[in-house]
Parts: structure tokens; C-alpha cells; sequence
């Protein structure tokens, strides 16, 4: 997997700006940037079980869209108007992650669609290209397991106090 997606997404991997997102909290003690990656992974692992059913996926753009989709570039659990923030994030980190994106990046439509849609049912017009619905999936997946270990994280800490 590491392969594919520094073949792909090398040059995002490198970044100074793509690098600067080990230091913003996604889910827990996860960074963007480890999200980011798991999310690319697992979108490989989803593809990969496509292409046996002999449905044809655009691999670059699918890594290159998992790995931007979340290029919101802060950390939205610090930020100013935190409480604000934290309530809108979930709708507004799409448009902001494809903005950075479309600045550093030259996007492909099928990118610009998995890092604005990435988010549905949130974002309400649902994706319209097989490699949306994969990262949407991918990132809903990852998302869940990361949350999942948090909480089970505080759980272990709460009883072993008691």
C-alpha cells in the first residue's frame, strides 16, 4: 500500500504544507496526516475488491483525492470560536480542504468531487463519481475505528481509577 500511495501522492507526502498537518488532531491522538493516509489506504484496500469484480477505478485520483480531503490546514479542536467551529466543521471543512487543495495542487475533477463530497450525507448532494463514494466510505470507516479507539481509550482510563 505504501508503495501506491507514495507513487501517487508523493509529491503530497513531501509538501511542507501536507507535513504541517502531523501537529493538527483529527479523531483523538490521530493526525490529519494519519488519517489522511489511512484513508488512502483503506480506499486501495476497497478498490483493489472492486477491480476483482472487474469494475475499473482511477487509482491516481483516488489516492490523490484521500490523501487532500481533509487539507483543511488547522487544528479545528484549538482553534478561535472553537465551539463555533467544532459545530460547523463537519459541513464546512469540504470547501476549505479544496481550496487549499486547488491553491497547491493542479486537481482533477474526480479529486476536486472526492475532497468536496467527501463528507456526505453532510454535504447533501451526494458524490458522482465511483471514487467519491470509495474515499466517502474509506474515510467513514477509519473515522469510526480511530473514534472507537478513543473512547476506548478513556473507558480503560475511567475503570482502571475506579
Amino acid at each position: 500500500m505504501v508503495k501506491r500511495i507514495d507513487a501517487y501522492g508523493g509529491d503530497i507526502l513531501r509538501s511542507s504544507r501536507f507535513r504541517s498537518t502531523r501537529k493538527n488532531i483529527q479523531h483523538g491522538t490521530v493526525s490529519v496526516y494519519e488519517h489522511s493516509i489511512s484513508v488512502a489506504g483503506c480506499s486501495l484496500k476497497i478498490m483493489d475488491g472492486l477491480k476483482s469484480l472487474g469494475i475499473r477505478v482511477r487509482e491516481r485520483e483516488l489516492v490523490r483525492g484521500a490523501l487532500l480531503h481533509d487539507y483543511f490546514l488547522y487544528d479545528w479542536h484549538t482553534r478561535k470560536s472553537a465551539k463555533r467551529l467544532k459545530e460547523l466543521h463537519g459541513f464546512s471543512h469540504p470547501e476549505i480542504a479544496l481550496r487549499n487543495a486547488g491553491r497547491d495542487y493542479r486537481l482533477t475533477p474526480c479529486e476536486r468531487e472526492i475532497i468536496r463530497k467527501h463528507m456526505w450525507p453532510l454535504t447533501v448532494v451526494p458524490p458522482m463519481c465511483r471514487e467519491a463514494w470509495i474515499v466517502t466510505a474509506a474515510d467513514k470507516y477509519c473515522s469510526l475505528l480511530e473514534t472507537l479507539r478513543l473512547r476506548k481509550g478513556r473507558w480503560r482510563k475511567v475503570r482502571k481509577n475506579s
